[in-house]
């Protein structure tokens, strides 16, 4: 009877395990993966984070701290960056003052093609933005106002709303359309608090309205 008993029991585990046994091991063995995966994409991305920063250091090293920045390094990281962490905001930004070096050295073509790649695809709505603004005050120095215009149709988000209206007044000064300009200005005006409206867009303002006397 006991003998009987063990075998119909080793019995049972044997077909137990044939049923639940590969499975619950080939399940383990997936949650472990999944578990060493996760890990080893949460370091991946902390070390590209690290080193993606470092450049960006020393890009701004190379742009800001030497007094006169070094065009030849501002580029060559600059270049890095996007070759090694295309459309990161690390990249975008390194970007961004790859494009201010090289207006200030007159490569205009050079910076409208750094912001406009970003314009085209930013990282988010903030340097989607900033580019897209400075782009239009590289085409207007580029006397393609009408062009730079085009740039700012639509409306900003809240936070940009005050200097988008103000860079199309210039750009509509620029054309020589006065009264949308003005309209451009006031609009600028009233997206800001009453301290900030005073300054450099209340000049504007008032240089119009002398003009028009």
């Amino acid at each position: 009877m006991t003998s009987g008993t063990e075998e119909e029991q080793l019995a049972q585990i044997k077909d137990w395990w044939q049923r639940n046994g590969k499975p619950l091991l080939t399940g383990g063995a997936l949650a472990v993966a999944l578990v060493f995966g996760w890990q080893f994409w949460q370091n991946h991305q902390l070390n590209q984070a690290y080193n993606a920063s470092g450049l960006y250091q020393q890009l701004l090293t190379a742009a800001l701290e030497s007094g006169k920045a070094d065009a030849a390094e501002v580029a060559r990281l600059g270049n890095q960056l996007k070759q090694d962490f295309a459309g990161t905001h690390y990249a975008q930004y390194g970007s961004l003052f790859v494009a201010k070096v090289a207006v200030e050295g007159g490569r205009l073509d050079e910076a409208a093609a750094e912001l406009r790649a970003i314009v085209d695809k930013p990282a988010d709505s903030t340097l989607g933005e900033l580019a897209r603004q400075r782009l239009a005050r590289v085409l207007a120095a580029q006397d393609k106002a009408e062009d730079a215009l085009k740039m700012l149709e639509g409306e900003a988000d809240k936070a940009f709303a005050a200097s988008r209206e103000e860079l199309r007044g210039d750009l509509l000064v620029q054309l020589g359309r006065v009264d949308e300009a003005h309209a451009a200005y006031t609009k600028a005006k009233q997206a800001l608090s009453q301290d900030a409206a005073i300054g450099g867009l209340q000049l504007k303002l008032d240089d119009l309205a002398r003009g028009e006397a």
